[in-house]
């Protein structure tokens, strides 16, 4: 183990014995504890198991959802699209990203940017949604500038998307969607989970989950990740480390508490492949085209740090029969720091010039939300009726610097570590954000199938600025949503809804004074049908988007005069065909305007970056018997359609189709190993462009062995 594996493994292994150590009074407590009360566990019906909200998912169908409504609630009542990817969908598809689990979902656009070690890309219904629609356990995990929360996928038990505005739910959001991590934690059943896995490139990966019970009161789990080696790019190599504890307390049959924390360590040298001109990338340049896997950094300067750590609790209580109380609650810190010279060339010719960055990044957040909930009945009229308060606090201490920089050959870099110049801050400042909302929903059933499901909800934002930008703003936001939909006995439930959302915007204006925050309005029809004479759900949307107060030109042309539309249809079916034959399938049609904006010239224009189609089809196939008992086969196509490089929609991306591959073999649930190939033919494209001095290659082949072992 070299000086550097072991600073950066010792560093990690601290942070993880201090994240361990918050669970150990519990730990105490329960093995000291006499009295008889059984932990909740997922009890099995025939072949299926009662599903929550947060429990496990059998094959690549769920049943239930908290995401769309913050109650337990079937995911066809929910009047808005949402799509589940549990934990056994993303093994099967080779997944060790969140954005690379998102490939296959309807409404989604993930890696838009190719391949990227630290951030999870995506956008929803063309908005991106990387830093305000990500949320964990229902807590936002809001994110500005460098400063947000990387989380493992290896941590998590499900991928929820809820797609469309949800503010009304949670606040200041992304107008197109959400994406909701649901991590793993005690089930009441005993598991013993080793995985180890190497990559085509080298890199190493090894993961623990361990659960039990610890008493006949509380249970515990825990599941980590160390993982390190090279990556696919020159010179691109580093180490990852995460590991969370979670225990649950169940003191009686009325109240539950689960502990749920998260310590994370990343030491990496950043990827190539991004930052790319679109001569040499989509287009040949004079000297044709840049290798996807040549790395433009300078891999002697080059860092990326990050120590991460998160602690919360999730508390229910039933007051009595129709009445319960539920509080969530985190609070997190990170620490980032960054260097890296990334490429940026307006010029065709063998020369790069780069841009020598900088940033130093501290943040810390708390998410607190009260919810009562009541069951009741008025007539012919039965309510579900939600009432919450929540509090979201994020504070930002950044500072950004650069420095002059010499270029760099794009076909035969030579690097020059002491030539390049010393970085000057250009950005030191510190913001802080609270929010409070209030908000209500009643779901109320009627009639033997109607189901109207009615929101609203006031938030009050307070924003305070230092440094480098001043300012103090306060504002106050409405959202609302309304939802109607009939559940037949087939299983065919047809719903409308119409919502609206904003989004906290910290950028400033020439005169140096906070951005309102950005509105959205949007408008679906659709309909689900969960067949009753096999296990899978189909869903079917059109949407009408309308987003406002956007963000347009740069640096001291910003601007909040843009308006952009988004219009399209997805459909998605999720199914467990047969005990053998799982499958998942999606078509995403996206119709995108912009409809205002500083620069008249590009009104009817679409925006750049984002792909007008998507398609996915991925199958599992097990063999249960016979001579090819144990072995497992699968594999997927994608579809990426074309997108523009620039504002005015004149270059223009290609559309590409990728295979992905998967072959396994398992025994007696015990021992098994698989192999996942993505993109199977290598097939070299670029993923997007967001102008053309910055497009990104799309990930090449790639082949991921692992092992698994349960015991």
């Amino acid at each position: 183990m070299n000086n550097v594996t072991q600073k950066r493994f010792t560093s990690f292994l601290l942070g993880s014995a201090a994240m361990i150590c918050i669970g150990l009074p519990i730990q105490a407590h329960a093995q000291s504890s006499d009295e008889a009360v059984v932990v909740d566990p997922i009890m099995v019906d025939g072949e299926h198991a009662e599903e929550t909200p947060t429990s496990p998912v059998q094959g690549y169908v769920a049943k239930k959802s908290a995401t769309g409504s913050k109650t337990d609630t079937p995911i066809e009542e929910i009047p808005q699209s949402v799509s589940v990817i549990g934990r056994e969908e993303m093994d099967d598809r080779g997944a060790t990203k969140v954005d690379e689990a998102l490939r296959y979902t309807a409404g989604v656009f993930s890696q838009p940017f190719g391949p990227d070690g630290d951030t999870n890309w995506m956008y929803i219904r063309g908005f991106d949604a990387t830093q305000t629609g990500v949320y964990m356990d229902g807590l936002q995990n809001y994110g500005f500038g460098f400063g947000a929360y990387y989380v493992d996928s290896f941590n998590l038990e499900r991928i929820e998307v809820l797609r469309g505005a949800s503010s009304v739910l949670y606040g200041g959001a992304n107008p197109g969607g959400m994406v909701n991590y649901i991590s793993k934690r005690p089930t009441g059943d005993r598991l013993r989970y080793l995985e180890t896995s190497i990559t085509d490139t080298g890199e190493l990966s090894t993961g623990i989950d361990i659960s039990d019970t610890l008493s006949d009161k509380a249970a515990y789990r825990l599941s980590g990740l160390i993982s390190g080696g090279d990556g696919a790019s020159d010179h691109e190599d580093g180490f990852r480390g995460t590991v969370s504890p979670s225990f649950t307390w169940t003191p009686n049959a009325d109240t539950d508490l689960t502990i749920l924390s998260n310590y994370t360590f990343i030491d990496k040298t950043h990827n190539g492949g991004a930052f790319l001109p679109y001569e040499g990338t989509v287009v040949n340049a004079g000297f044709g085209k840049i290798d996807p896997d040549a790395n433009f950094t300078e891999p002697d300067l080059d860092k990326y740090l990050r120590r991460q750590y998160s602690v919360g609790y999730e508390l229910s209580h039933d007051i009595d029969t129709d009445l319960t109380f539920r509080q969530n609650f985190r609070v997190g810190h990170a620490n980032v720091h960054e260097v890296s010279l990334y490429p940026y060339d307006n010029d065709p010719d063998d020369g790069l010039s780069r841009v020598n960055f900088e940033h130093r990044t501290r943040i810390s957040t708390i998410g607190l939300d009260n919810q009562l909930e009541k069951k009741f009945n008025t007539g012919a009229l039965d309510h579900t009726l939600l009432g919450g308060a929540d509090y979201k606090f994020y504070y930002i201490d950044q500072v950004q610097l650069s420095g002059n920089s010499t270029s760099i050959s794009a076909t035969n870099p030579s690097y020059n570590p002491s030539g390049q110049g010393a970085r000057a801050a250009y950005l030191d400042q510190e913001i802080a954000m609270h929010q409070v909302g209030f908000y209500a929903q009643d779901q109320i059933r009627f009639g033997d199938g109607w189901l109207t499901t009615l929101n609203g909800r006031y938030d009050y934002l307070s924003t305070d600025a230092d440094g480098t930008t001043s300012y103090a703003s306060t504002e106050g936001e409405w959202s609302g949503r309304a939802g109607l939909a009939y559940l037949f006995d087939n299983g065919v439930t047809p719903y409308v809804n119409a919502s609206t959302s904003f989004n906290p915007v910290l950028d400033t204006t020439t005169s140096g004074q906070l951005m309102q925050p950005e509105t959205g309005q949007q408008y679906e029809i659709g309909v689900k049908y969960t067949p009753t004479g096999f296990n899978a759900v189909f869903t079917a949307a059109l949407f009408d988007l309308t987003r406002q107060n956007v963000v347009t030109g740069s640096g001291v042309n910003k601007s909040q005069l843009g308006e952009v539309t988004s219009q399209g249809i997805e459909l998605e079916a999720k199914a467990n065909l047969t005990e053998n034959l799982k499958l998942t399938a999606s078509f995403t049609a996206l119709d995108m305007e912009v409809t205002d904006d500083a620069d008249a010239t590009i009104v009817g224009k679409e925006p750049y970056l984002i792909p007008n189609r998507q398609a996915a089809l991925g199958l599992d196939y097990s063999f249960r018997q016979g001579m090819l008992e144990g072995i497992t086969v699968g594999g997927g196509a994608r579809y990426i359609g074309s997108s523009w490089a620039d504002k005015a929609n004149k270059f223009e991306v290609p559309s590409a189709t990728v295979f992905d591959a998967k072959i396994g073999y398992e025994v007696d649930d015990i021992w098994g190993v698989d192999l996942n190939v993505t993109n199977l033919l290598d097939k070299q494209y670029v993923a997007g462009c967001q102008t053309v001095y910055s497009c990104g290659y799309a990930e090449g082949r790639t082949a991921l062995l692992s092992l698994h072992v349960n015991w």
